[in-house]
C-alpha cells in the first residue's frame, strides 16, 4: 500500500471519528415542562417548583443560563454536568406580592444540546391577602385614618355638581367628633353620615363638587381641611383633585355648521438644538374656520419652562390669532417635550394640544 493511500485512510479516519463526535449531543428533555401551581395566597410567600428533566442524548448536558419571563421568578438549574441517561432539574420561584390575579410566565433554558433553547411554563392564580383596617387605610394624620391624601373626583364636565365620599377611619379607643367647620372653596361642600366616630369606625364624608368655577377648565387641585375634637391633631388636610371639561348640550347638524372651529397649523414644532440658558419662541397659528365667534377660554402650558402669551382670546369667523409659546430652556438637559392646552367654545373640538421639542447642548 503506498503512503499515499495511507495518509488518506488516517485521514478519513479522523473526519470520521471528528463527523461521529459532532454528532455527539446532549438532549434535555422535561418529564413535564408546564406546571400549574393552582391557587395560591399572597401572604404565603414564594411559591417553588422544580421541573426535572433527563439528559437523553448521548452527551453530557451543561445548562448555561436560565431567563424568567418576569422579575417576578427567580429560576435555578442544575450547575454540574448531566451525564446521558441521568437526571437534572429547573427549579421557578414565583413571588406573589402585590400580584392578585391569574398568570402565566415563561423559563427559557440554554444548553450545550439539541436543541440549544428549551423551554418550561408556570402558572396560576393568587388569591389577594385580605387586608385589615388599618393596612387598606395607609394615610394616619392623628388619630384617624385615611385610605389616601388625595380624594379623585375625576373626569367631570360643567353640565352639574357632583358628588364623592370617602372613609375615614378611627383609629383609637377614643369617641372622635367631627367638626362641622372645614376649609374649602366656596364651590366645595362636605358633609358626613355621622359627626360621631366611635371606636375603631369607619365614618363616609361626601364632597360636593360644582365644576363651574374660576379658572375650572383642565386639571384642579384644591385643599381642603377636616376637623376633629383631638388635641393638637384637630386638622386633617387633603386634596380634592378633578379634571374638568366644558359641557355642550346636543347639537343639530346645523347648529354644528353655524358653530366656531378651531384649527391649528404647525401643531408639533421641533425647535432643533438650543443652547442651555436660551429663550426660544415657537409660534402657532390659531385660526376660526367655523361661523361663530370663537372664544379661547384657557391656555395652559405643562411647564414653567414654557410660557403662553395670546394677543387676544375671541376670533371672529375666518380670522387667526398667534399663540406664543416662550420655551427657556435654563437648567434643562438633554431631550425636551412640551405642550400647551388650548381651551375653547369649539363644541366638537374644544381641547386641542399644542407642543414642541428640543435638544439641550449643555453649557461648559
Amino acid at each position: 500500500m503506498s503512503k499515499f493511500s495511507k495518509s488518506a485512510i488516517i485521514l478519513l479516519f479522523v473526519f470520521s471519528s471528528s463527523l461521529i463526535s459532532a454528532q455527539e449531543k446532549g438532549v434535555l428533555e422535561f418529564i413535564n415542562n408546564d406546571f400549574d401551581f393552582g391557587e395560591i395566597k399572597e401572604e404565603d410567600g414564594p411559591a417553588v417548583h422544580e421541573f426535572e428533566f433527563e439528559n437523553k442524548g448521548t452527551a453530557p448536558l451543561i445548562i448555561s443560563h436560565v431567563k424568567a419571563s418576569c422579575g417576578c421568578t427567580t429560576p435555578g438549574w442544575s450547575k454540574e454536568p448531566v451525564l446521558p441517561g441521568q437526571k437534572g432539574f429547573v427549579k421557578a420561584q414565583y413571588n406573589p406580592r402585590n400580584r392578585p390575579g391569574t398568570f402565566r410566565k415563561s423559563l427559557t433554558i440554554t444548553t450545550n444540546g439539541e436543541p440549544s433553547i428549551v423551554r418550561a411554563y408556570i402558572k396560576g392564580k393568587v388569591i389577594p391577602k385580605v387586608k385589615s383596617l388599618e393596612e387598606q387605610m395607609a394615610v394616619k394624620i392623628g388619630k384617624t385614618r385615611f385610605k389616601s391624601r388625595s380624594v379623585n373626583i375625576g373626569k367631570i364636565s360643567t353640565e352639574k355638581k357632583v358628588e364623592k365620599s370617602f372613609d375615614i377611619y378611627n383609629d383609637s379607643a377614643d369617641t372622635l367628633q367631627l367638626l362641622d367647620k372645614f376649609d374649602a372653596p366656596d364651590f366645595i361642600k362636605l358633609t358626613f353620615d355621622t359627626n360621631t366616630m366611635l371606636p375603631k369606625q369607619v365614618v363616609k364624608a361626601i364632597i360636593s363638587y360644582d365644576p363651574v368655577h374660576d379658572d375650572n377648565l383642565g386639571y384642579n387641585n384644591h385643599g381642603i381641611t377636616i376637623y376633629t375634637n383631638e388635641e393638637n391633631a384637630e386638622a386633617k388636610k387633603i386634596n380634592v383633585l378633578a379634571t374638568v371639561s366644558e359641557y355642550f348640550p346636543p347639537m343639530s347638524d346645523e347648529e354644528k355648521a353655524k358653530a366656531p372651529k378651531l384649527a391649528i397649523t404647525d401643531r408639533l414644532q421641533d425647535l432643533g438644538k438650543l443652547n442651555e440658558g436660551s429663550k426660544t419662541v415657537a409660534e402657532f397659528q390659531i385660526t376660526n374656520h367655523g361661523q361663530s365667534p370663537l372664544n379661547i377660554r384657557k391656555v395652559k402650558s405643562n411647564c414653567g419652562c414654557f410660557v403662553a402669551e395670546l394677543s387676544k382670546d375671541t376670533i371672529k369667523p375666518g380670522k387667526s390669532v398667534t399663540l406664543k409659546g416662550t420655551f427657556d430652556s435654563t437648567d434643562r438637559k438633554g431631550n425636551q417635550n412640551k405642550s400647551i392646552t388650548i381651551y375653547s367654545n369649539d363644541p366638537v373640538d374644544p381641547v386641542q394640544v399644542v407642543s414642541i421639542k428640543a435638544s439641550i447642548i449643555a453649557a461648559n
